[in-house]
């Protein structure tokens, strides 16, 4: 604690010099492609985050600048980014003049100057998304939102959750961060969605391959970062609106953002309501491993469910120094499919469950989570400092009604304090500090070090178990160098070394169980967990090359990762009812270490673009949950029993992508992925892993337009996604049957009244097709994907000057 309270002192210390400087101002105006004056443009300068917009004669004035070198941008909707290099060392004037955008030929991604310098930056092959992507494929979590990028599936779990896969990995082997923070919740259950506002973000970074040099342990798949970089112009005020409706199952929401700025201070609320019903499939019953489960009018019963969420965000901007204080609630209540979970599917009380499309009976679940996170950088001359401050806590609680398994009494006693129909408890605490310090030696070489440390402190509750209670804490240091041999060519090097300990705390059943003694029966409070003490670390090391040419854009990245096993790996021992499988853990794991290879090559033209990303991928000891030939009789139903084991894994596969420019509007498109792996040692060699995605591709046909007649930044597009047969699978897994699917979008600009509203409309699965995606949690239990479902977002912005 006196290393952060002499940190603050120092960053005050820092802050007092800086009004030292002397400080200038920087005029200009913006004119379009007939040299007239455009008003309404935005002028940022970076690395400071100071901007304005341009008045009706089209002139820009920012003031109290510090001397120095900075990045100016200038932004208009139909206009390409204007990026240029300016150096204040006097009062001093620019003159802009902004070109027509055509039609990007990246259309897999919505960029800007910033995605295009992550990507220059970036070694690893990296996808970057704004707020318009987000909302022109709207899906059910802001996952599912992104899995039309290459490389990206996700594993669903019913209409509203899910969790992302990247290249075939996922659980807490992809890390996601939200403003700088990385999100603890409950990722190791295969039923546990993410609890994040798909409408609080605005930018969303998807790294491919492993990011541990960066990120740490779990980031050995890759990484989801979201980040809010938007800040609100000076002295102003606004926000936005968003009315979303969905057909498939009745999904009404809004979200409303306020915020408004003066001069250095800006604060920023959203509000957050979503309410939706159970959702459709293309068919009228499901088979459940030997019962067939009639559906009601296509509904899948009980997976309607809701989301209320806040959000206030906090923040000071001056001249080389930002805060920003982030405040956020997620509440979401959702019911699980009343076939699948626990009860046999034949006891279900179907007329009670079919009455409603839209309650939400037993069993259901409840999570919350809050979160508070400050970020703060200071940047002088050619050095930044960033420190990252965060507190978490998720709470989920999974309810159903008490029915007694294996040895478990009848009657419930009432001498217990948790309530009987309490089936899982989770509460977890999480404490995350994070210091990083960069340094520009000169025009040609930048170094970055810095520190992560991490406290976790998870409880448990209820009459069921699966995993103890436990306590992790992780730190880690790295440094990374990099150096710009030119302006078409960059190194990355960089080292990092991660520490953790994991406690986990014994547990017993609360109720009895026979045991056999000396030819002698006896009753015995079983001990399902003990007390766990592991002690991990691990070096980890990336090298990286960058090299860009007029129309090539070439890189490679070699790199060690590293991942700690979690609790449920370690020390599971219970029933999954949501799959049926009792899951048991292994105490000696070691930790998983990665070696990957990643390329990337990438050709673009005025009309034409094709690129591509492969990787190659070795796990010397991959942990995974092995099927067994043990079945539990214990705990009833003679569940087949799985063990965590590892084995050595090799993965390989790519993305690509090719675009070609048809006519000015029109633009023809295909993206396509790979993933193959296999098991080269243990139990299960020559086998695949579990959850491979197949292969897929998108062939995209998207006309775009800045005005077609009322409407302005038009835009229809035509998705044909096909997904080959998965029948490369490890056991109990059955094989997936190819299938496709026909996407459509359509949106724009209009003008009701004086006020802008953007539209976008989606027609998911317009052909009503029955599908499985291999990916999916409920395709364990031959349940295909949503049917047909239309989806309309409107969003309504406002603002105006302070």
């Amino acid at each position: 604690m006196r290393k952060f309270v002499m940190l603050f002192i120092c960053m005050i210390f820092l802050y007092g010099h800086m009004f030292g400087q002397a400080n200038y101002v920087l005029s200009g105006q913006v004119f379009d492609e007939n040299n007239d004056p455009l008003p309404g443009a935005s002028v940022l300068l970076f690395p400071i985050e100071k901007g304005t917009v341009t008045d009706a004669n089209g002139q820009f004035v920012l003031d109290k600048l510090p001397g120095g070198s900075y990045i100016l941008n200038i932004l208009f909707i139909g206009y390409k980014n204007h990026v240029d290099s300016v150096l204040v060392k006097n009062n001093s004037s620019y003159k802009a003049q902004l070109e027509v955008a055509n039609l990007s030929l990246q259309e897999v991604v919505i960029t800007d100057n910033y995605a295009e310098n992550r990507k220059k930056e970036e070694s690893l092959n990296i996808e970057v998304v704004n707020d318009d992507y987000l909302k022109q494929n709207l899906g059910g979590s802001l996952m599912s939102s992104l899995e039309r990028l290459p490389g990206v599936t996700t594993i669903d779990i019913g209409s509203g959750q899910s969790k992302p896969v990247i290249r075939g990995l996922g659980f807490n082997r992809v890390v996601v961060v939200e403003n700088n923070i990385k999100h603890e919740a409950q990722q190791w259950g295969s039923d546990h969605g993410l609890e994040i506002d798909q409408y609080a973000v605005d930018n969303v970074e998807v790294i491919k391959g492993p990011a541990s040099l960066m990120y740490g342990s779990d980031a050995i798949g890759g990484v989801i970062d979201m980040n809010n970089r938007t800040l609100p112009l000076p002295n102003s005020f606004g926000g936005n609106v968003d009315l979303t409706g969905k057909t498939n199952n009745g999904l009404l929401g809004t979200s409303v953002s306020v915020y408004g700025r003066k001069d250095w201070f800006f604060a920023n609320l959203r509000a957050t309501y979503i309410d939706y019903g159970d959702y459709k499939v293309p068919t009228d019953s499901v088979d459940i491993y030997s019962y067939r489960a009639a559906l009601h009018n296509n509904y899948l019963r009980n997976t309607a469910g809701n989301e209320k969420n806040l959000h206030l965000t906090l923040g000071i901007i001056q001249n080389g120094f930002q805060s920003k204080l982030f405040v956020s609630t997620v509440n979401s209540k959702s019911g699980f499919f009343a076939n699948a979970h626990g009860l046999e599917p034949r006891n279900v009380d179907t007329d009670f469950h079919d009455k409603s499309s839209r309650d939400i009976n037993y069993p259901y679940q409840n999570v919350s989570h809050f979160k508070v996170v400050n970020t703060t950088h200071y940047k002088w001359n050619a050095s930044k400092l960033e420190m990252d401050l965060g507190f978490q806590r998720n709470f989920r609680q999974e309810w159903s009604a008490y029915v007694s398994h294996g040895y478990m009494p009848p009657v419930f006693p009432d001498t217990l304090t948790f309530d009987p129909d309490l089936e899982r408890e989770f509460e977890k605490f999480v404490y995350t500090g994070n210091l990083r310090f960069s340094h520009q030696v000169d025009e040609k070489n930048q170094l970055v070090t810095g520190i992560n440390s991490e406290f976790q402190d998870n409880r448990i509750d209820g009459r069921g178990f699966i995993i103890p209670a436990y306590e992790q804490f992780r730190v880690g240091g790295f440094f990374v160098a990099k150096h710009k041999f030119s302006e078409r060519s960059r190194l990355l090097m960089g080292v990092r070394y991660d520490y953790g300990t994991i406690e986990t705390k014994e547990y017993y059943d609360w109720f009895p169980s026979p045991v056999d003694e000396d030819e002698n029966t006896g009753l015995e409070y079983l001990r399902r967990a003990g007390n766990i003490d592991r002690t991990f670390s691990s070096l980890s090391w990336s090298v990286g090359y960058n090299y860009d040419l007029k129309h090539w854009s070439l890189k490679a990245n070699v790199g060690k990762s590293f991942r700690m096993p979690i609790a449920k790996e370690l020390a599971a021992n219970g029933v999954n009812y949501h799959r049926f499988s009792y899951e048991v853990g292994n105490p000696d794991l070691s930790p998983e270490i990665s070696y990957q290879l990643d390329l990337g090559m990438e050709y673009h033209s005025e009309r034409f673009a094709v690129g591509t990303t492969p990787f190659l991928n070795y796990f010397d000891n991959y942990i995974f949950l092995n099927p067994s030939s043990d079945f539990d009789r214990l705990y009833g139903n003679g569940n087949q029993v799985f063990y965590y084991t590892e084995s050595k894994v090799l993965r390989y596969g790519a993305e690509v992508h090719v675009h070609y420019e048809l006519l000015p509007y029109l633009q023809l498109g295909a993206m396509a992925e790979y993933v193959y792996s296999e098991q080269f040692s243990g139990e299960k060699k020559g086998y695949t892993l579990p959850f491979s995605p197949p292969a897929s591709a998108i062939i995209n046909l998207k006309y775009q337009k800045k005005k077609v007649a009322f409407a302005e930044n038009a835009y229809a597009s035509f998705d044909y996604r096909i997904t080959a047969p998965q029948n490369h699978i490890v056991p109990p897994e059955v094989t997936t049957d190819g299938y496709q699917v026909v996407n459509l979008g359509v949106g724009g600009e209009i003008e009701i009244i004086n006020q802008k509203v953007n539209i976008s409309m989606q027609v998911q699965n317009l052909l009503n097709t029955k599908y499985f995606k291999h990916t999916s949690f409920y395709r364990l239990i031959n349940v295909p994907e949503p049917g047909r479902n239309i989806v309309l977002n409107v969003s309504v912005p406002f603002s105006g000057k302070l």
